[in-house]
């Protein structure tokens, strides 16, 4: 019997979403399956373009169905629906990252367009879609990466409203075939933030040169550059402080996807190395009789968990979000910095059980190897994004305020707020509820209980021993106390979402073993800072905590891994 809590393509059926969505979804998946191993595996090795995956997606209709605002729909069931872009964002990474980056490129494109008054712009991106077409984001440049302040794309007034454009962008991916690609740059004549500019512009125009794929890989990141390239006033998407906005708005929607990419991955990782592990006789027994291998599948199987159901939470908290509930600005650097690096735990855990499988050419635990190390370093590094989290450490941590309860949201609504999130600041100002109740109402969980009380800690390191001003200019000690603090948002939205969907406790509980162990690792690390305190290291050691060990329930965690063995192979 498959495993509930994993996306198996022999037994999916998303039931719970609309029939045409439901329909695109298994549709993708036949496509995929029909494909077969060698083929997928043949195209990744052979770096070949993702033509006949996109060619799929236009007969189908679903990147338009998926990607095209209600606002800008031609038929009823187009929408921009985080929980169904969040479902295929999976089902992509559990085939071929390079099938998802392709999709998660267009949808950064579309950023700008749909935050844009331009109603040209935004018919002509909708009809492009129909088309089939993909879309890219062009923001990043050589010299000065996605620091947008510093951009070279100049833009020079032509005499008639118009602009020339002129420069080069890196890092930018499908801009060897995007109908549309989205660019960031500065006006020449207006100084200071008043002079950015988005506007659109066509690969295919004679004033745009394809200079290179930056990477040797089926993924087309390009570098691109404009050279005198004219930009009407029907091509402008934003001017002055908007534009800029629309870049970080941007990437607050795009980066979201990384996390459930992750999750595929990880999940045919899984499926490979346990039917290995389980097969394979060494000593006369399997591999998987050796308690050292149990403890490390059975912990990515955990994790794995963990990071679906925090995913699977946060999407509620996006498509519930407006002007007044800006808790996702939490959640999703969360889900880019946290669920990204559980994954790359995740792939450890299993490559050290499975060995040298992993290198084989006919695995998709080789390219998924691989690929999980890109999800982490994607939209803003590990350390940009943590960085990002500790602004709302105290927020959330020490002053809760009330919100309505936010349900399960699998509805087929349209997500229209994600394209008017208003100005990219005030992040100190976003409150967030009480996350207390979510571990009170698990507070019989052995492992739940012995987490609270780290979780408590942090409160008292935050109230007492927070760093002064001079200790607040050490970045390296700073991420350490982000990364207690990230696992206490990790832990809560875990626990909301468990109690949404009755998770099993067992599985919480041996998952809230790792947190435990987590926390203590990160506490360590914080007592041997260079900058940290005499009070805070002994704060540190005080937090540490052994996780409450139960044979029976490890036993009944792994017949749950166990029976994975077997469960789902690709078909050749």
């Amino acid at each position: 019997m498959a495993d509930s809590l994993l996306f198996n393509p022999r037994t999916y059926d998303p039931a719970h979403f609309d029939p045409e969505t439901r329909r695109l979804l298994r549709a993708t998946v036949d496509w995929f399956e029909e494909r077969g191993k060698r083929k997928l595996i043949e195209d990744y090795r052979t770096r070949a373009w993702l033509g006949d995956f996109l060619a799929f997606a236009a007969k189908e209709g679903l990147f338009s169905t998926f990607l095209t605002p209600a606002s800008d729909a031609g038929r009823p069931d187009q929408r921009w629906d985080t929980a169904r872009i969040a479902a295929l964002n999976e089902i992509l990474g559990f085939y071929g990252l390079d099938y998802w980056y392709a999709w998660q490129v267009t949808i950064l494109g579309l950023g700008p367009v749909w935050q844009s008054g331009n109603a040209a712009a935004r018919a002509r991106a909708a009809e492009l879609l129909t088309q089939g077409e993909v879309f890219a984001f062009g923001l990043s440049e050589r010299t000065h990466g996605a620091d947008i302040y510093s951009t070279d794309m100049l833009l020079e007034p032509d005499g008639d409203g118009g602009f020339l454009a002129t420069g080069s962008k890196y890092y930018i991916g499908n801009g060897n075939a995007a109908g549309l690609v989205s660019v960031f740059g500065r006006r020449t004549d207006v100084e200071g933030p008043d002079g950015y500019v988005f506007f659109a512009a066509d690969s295919r125009h004679p004033a745009y040169h394809l200079v290179q794929n930056v990477v040797d890989s089926s993924k087309y990141v390009s570098e691109f550059r404009l050279d005198a390239y004219p930009v009407s006033q029907d091509d402008v998407l934003h001017t002055g402080r908007a534009a800029f906005d629309a870049a970080l708005n941007t990437v607050n929607v795009g980066k979201f996807n990384l996390c459930t990419a992750s999750i595929g991955i990880c999940e045919h990782a899984m499926y490979e190395a346990v039917t290995h592990a389980q097969n394979r006789i060494l000593y006369g027994r399997p591999v998987t009789a050796f308690p050292h291998v149990r403890r490390e599948l059975a912990d990515a199987y955990v994790r794995l968990v963990g990071m679906k159901l925090f995913s699977d939470r946060a999407v509620d908290y996006f498509r519930s979000a407006g002007p007044e509930d800006r808790r996702y600005l939490l959640f999703n650097p969360m889900t880019k910095m946290k669920v990204t690096t559980e994954g790359e735990k995740v792939i450890d855990l299993m490559w050290d059980v499975i060995a040298a499988k992993g290198f084989e050419k006919d695995t998709y635990f080789a390219e998924a190897a691989v690929e999980i190390r890109s999800l982490p370093k994607l939209e803003g590094t590990v350390h940009v994004n943590l960085a990002l989290i500790l602004k709302f450490m105290r927020n959330h941590l020490l002053e809760p305020a009330d919100y309505p309860a936010v349900p399960t949201r699998l509805d087929a609504a349209d997500d229209d707020f994600l394209f008017r999130q208003g100005p990219a600041r005030g992040l100190g100002s976003v409150r967030f509820h009480d996350w207390r109740p979510a571990f009170d109402a698990y507070a019989d969980v052995p492992n739940v209980a012995r987490f609270r009380e780290q979780a408590d800690a942090l409160c008292e390191f935050v109230t007492h021993l927070a760093p002064d001003e001079e200790q607040g200019r050490d970045l390296d000690f700073l991420l350490s106390v982000g990364q207690l603090f990230a696992l206490v948002v990790h832990a809560q939205l875990i626990l909301e979402q468990a109690r949404l969907t009755d998770l099993d406790r067992d599985v919480l509980d041996e998952l809230f073993s790792v947190l435990v162990r987590d926390f203590s690792g990160h506490a360590v690390e914080l007592h041997g800072k260079d900058s940290a305190t005499a009070a805070q290291q002994a704060w540190a050691l005080a937090a540490v905590r052994r996780p409450v060990v139960d044979e029976a329930r490890a036993a009944r965690i792994w017949q749950r891994v166990e029976a994975l063995s077997g469960t789902y192979e690709m078909a050749p």
